[in-house]
């Protein structure tokens, strides 16, 4: 993977001493995301980078706070009243213009005939589609398809690392055995790919609790019921707002061996191979599940094999390690420090 190859340089950098791990994991995940849409990936220096993902950072704090809410039941009445709600529309609005700087550089030289990236094939389908008015393929459609990309791609899967991170400074008997598993199938001689994530049940144990563990997404997206239903003897009128309580399940004891505590067995059989309970759900489920789960899976898997490959992850010295988290449009660990010592 290209971008864990610029990550682990700048982590070597840090020779072993303790750092805030929060902004490499953020710069390399959203490096992924500008790869696919942008046909390019940012230095961890340059100043557009850096000024996107702090208006995207800012956005999604404010987005929790009680003005957003307060905004979506008196949309008119907040209109009148400055706030931090009005910050949130000039984060959105500068995210967009540098999401239009970025597709006029692609009109500047596209060929339809040739997609390098998202941008490029989504502007082949509003040129194919631009006598079909009810088909949605437009500049505005664009910037929000490219806005939903990096909010769906970056936070979740970011804050998802950091919390592997946390848990393997909490269990080092778990970091131990995955590394083992990683030498006994990958070695030391390559990197670890995706193709080896059937032969390392363990480590795809521990990635799975991680997930279950950390609940970095408590309630899945807002939906609504298209037509009237009953739903465990409960009648749900038409256009009624479904929101899916992620967390009861993740956590149900009836549905886990150990449903409060950190225990990758949750995700073995009896005979160690992996095993993926139905009740593990934190993409949601059905057909608006999210839809960049494949892409985090493999996000996941080829981050943290590849870090514990080549590193070991200790707490700094004299400190103990906290399971404590903040709110926000993820359940994060709170800012912590981390030693990566190389193997």
């Amino acid at each position: 993977m290209e971008e864990y190859t610029f990550l682990h340089k700048t982590i070597m950098d840090t020779n072993g001493l303790p750092f805030d791990p929060h902004y490499f994991i953020n710069n390399a995940v959203s490096n992924i995301i500008c790869s696919m849409v942008f046909g390019k990936r940012f230095e961890y220096t340059d100043q557009r980078f850096l000024n996107l993902l702090s208006l995207m950072s800012k956005a999604l704090k404010l987005q929790t706070s009680v003005w957003i809410q307060l905004y979506s039941v008196f949309p008119s009445v907040m209109d009148l009243i400055p706030g931090p709600h009005k910050d949130l529309f000039s984060c959105f609005h500068q995210v967009c213009a540098f999401i239009r700087e970025e597709v006029d550089k692609h009109y500047a030289d596209w060929d339809p005939s040739s997609p390098r990236d998202f941008i490029d094939c989504y502007l082949t389908e509003i040129q194919k589609r631009k006598d079909d008015l009810e088909a949605g393929f437009h500049e505005e459609g664009l910037q929000y398809a490219v806005l939903d990309l990096f909010v769906a791609g970056t936070e979740t899967t970011s804050t998802t690392l950091l919390w592997a991170f946390v848990y393997m400074m909490k269990y080092p008997e778990v970091q131990e055995k995955v590394q083992a598993e990683i030498g006994r199938v990958v070695g030391q001689s390559r990197r670890p790919n995706f193709d080896d994530r059937p032969s390392m049940p363990y480590t795809d144990a521990v990635i799975h609790e991680v997930q279950r563990m950390s609940n970095v997404v408590p309630l899945s997206v807002p939906r609504m019921t298209n037509e009237d239903t009953i739903l465990g003897g409960y009648f749900i009128p038409k256009g009624t707002q479904i929101i899916p309580n992620l967390t009861s399940v993740l956590f149900d004891q009836t549905k886990w061996k150990t449903s409060h505590s950190f225990d990758p067995q949750n995700f073995l059989n009896t005979q160690g191979e992996f095993e993926k309970p139905e009740a593990f759900i934190p993409f949601s489920i059905g057909k608006r599940s999210c839809p960049g789960e494949s892409l985090a899976r493999m996000e996941l898997f080829l981050f943290f094999t590849s870090f514990l490959q080549s590193f070991t992850l200790s707490p700094p010295e004299g400190t103990q390690t906290s399971l404590d988290f903040k709110f926000g449009m993820t359940l994060s660990p709170k800012p912590f420090r981390i030693s990566f010592t190389p193997r």
